[in-house]
């Protein structure tokens, strides 16, 4: 029988995922990528956005419904990721778009389709990005910057020796695929109601290396304020 890879992205998770970003921890995230997609929007036929790693959905739809009231033509939304439970919520949840269960080594679409890629704090394949879009297209990467959800981050690693944090071999990798267009930075506060303390330990990797009892210990101290921080890379071919 094959073997089966046991994963931490399963339904609890995506459905807290999905919790968060409906209580607004990501909107001037998501804001702010739709307004650079909004400045380069084709007026000739549809325009056509996937969303690579796009988990159970969110952050897409949450896009869709910023750029729907300025797009001149039709917006057509396609979600892929490997983690068939995210699809699965996405597709229970949102139905306006495509979602498909896809690895993205090997995305299941044929060559130069999309006008804009997105890849939000999900890991990349260059390759097949630059395979898909079309030649005026765009990519448009998320990553976490050195402050992002540090409250978190510094009790789960307390005691331990704190490494420096970069993001310039992500950086380097993105330009050697694409033109940079711009780097754009996202940081901002989000305060935290008691009853999301859970929901957002549940959501991040950060807590993947506690046990139980450092959890509970973890959601049991006083969490008001939690720092978003982002990185936004936007290339092209």
């Amino acid at each position: 029988m094959p073997r089966v890879n046991k994963t931490k992205y399963d339904k609890p998770l995506f459905e807290y995922r999905r919790l968060i970003c409906n209580n607004g921890f990501f909107d001037p995230l998501t804001t702010r990528i739709s307004e650079i997609i909004r400045g380069h929007l084709h007026d000739d036929g549809p325009t056509r956005l996937l969303d690579a790693g796009c988990g159970e959905g969110s952050h897409l739809t949450k896009i869709q419904q910023n750029l729907s009231p300025c797009a001149t033509g039709s917006l057509l939304a396609v979600g892929i990721d490997i983690a068939k439970e995210g699809i699965i919520a996405a597709a229970t949840e949102y139905s306006n778009a495509i979602w498909c269960v896809a690895d993205l080594a090997k995305c299941p679409f044929a060559d130069q389709q999309f006008h804009f890629i997105l890849n939000i704090l999900s890991p990349a394949n260059y390759s097949e990005f630059r395979r898909l879009m079309l030649d005026e297209g765009m990519v448009i990467k998320v990553v976490p910057e050195r402050d992002h959800l540090i409250e978190i981050r510094d009790r789960v690693y307390e005691g331990f020796a704190k490494e420096a944090y970069s993001n310039a071999n992500i950086r380097n990798q993105f330009k050697e695929h694409f033109t940079i267009m711009n780097v754009d930075h996202v940081r901002y506060q989000v305060n935290v109601n008691e009853r999301l303390i859970g929901p957002l330990l549940g959501m991040t990797p950060l807590t993947w290396r506690l046990t139980a009892e450092g959890l509970l210990s973890m959601h049991s101290r006083d969490l008001r304020k939690v720092t978003m921080d982002f990185m936004i890379l936007v290339g092209m071919k």
